[in-house]
């Protein structure tokens, strides 16, 4: 995905200016920025919910707004930050949603659905009623879904994923399972833009770092060269010391 010099008001307002971002296959870039700096509203122009006012966003080398909505689906998966799914399906029903798109047969769709819930740690609870789950629960059955939806058997190069403060309502060990899922779906190829406000997180899995600041790009670069004090005092109005972690060498940020 390319996004080029993109602006956007999708509600009358302007919203986004001038973003520029290149995330190429087998790239995972993190956005991050204070509370209404744009991330998600960077997210839905990603996802063509709808289009920039001025730039491009490029997917596949088409502009993503041309794509038909199925099409994209099948190459496109979306994990926002707020599920309103609250209907008594079970988990397995819910999973099998992400293959709504494509056209491989029952016995793949099953198939896929099965490996979406053993990468989510979900598969003992594909009998239970999803409205029945708790909210950490409820938020790795909706990773499975869209790991369903993007999931090819033989490269995912090609494919991207969105994701919106996806270990929100996760405990540590399921936000380190997660990691290891967006580096594994990476290393096939897949091509992830995720939204977290943990930078430690991020800068464990991105290959690039976007900041933003009132619908503004700060700086779009590796996380060692993002992530500074300076940054974190201009942007975030607080006080940092940055260090490299002591056994991956990714920079990590103590508050002080």
């Amino acid at each position: 995905m390319t996004i080029q010099a993109a602006s956007a008001a999708p509600w009358g307002s302007p919203l986004l200016h001038d973003i520029s971002l290149d995330l190429g296959p087998g790239q995972v870039a993190g956005v991050m920025g204070p509370n209404g700096a744009g991330k998600t509203t960077l997210l839905r122009l990603a996802a063509g919910d709808f289009p920039a006012t001025r730039g491009r966003v490029m997917f596949r080398d088409r502009a993503i707004t041309d794509w038909h909505t199925r099409e994209r689906a099948r190459h496109l998966g979306v994990l926002p930050q707020l599920s309103l799914l609250n209907f008594p399906y079970l988990v397995e029903e819910v999973v099998l949603l992400g293959r709504t798109p494509h056209d491989s047969g029952t016995a793949v769709d099953k198939h896929i659905a099965d490996q979406a819930l053993a990468l989510t740690d979900t598969g003992h609870l594909r009998h239970r009623l999803y409205t029945q789950l708790s909210g950490g629960e409820r938020q790795r059955v909706q990773l499975a879904r869209v790991l369903a939806q993007v999931w090819q058997e033989d490269s995912l190069s090609g494919q991207l994923l969105l994701l919106d403060e996806p270990t929100g309502a996760l405990d540590l060990s399921h936000q380190q399972q997660l990691l290891c899922i967006l580096e594994l779906l990476a290393d096939r190829g897949c091509a992830v833009l995720v939204v977290l406000h943990d930078v430690n997180l991020l800068a464990g899995i991105a290959h690039q770092l976007l900041v933003l600041s009132a619908g503004k790009q700060v700086v779009c670069g590796a996380p060692d060269e993002v992530l500074t004090p300076e940054l974190f005092s201009k942007v975030f109005n607080t006080d940092v010391m940055v260090q490299a972690h002591p056994n991956r060498g990714h920079p990590l940020v103590i508050p002080q």
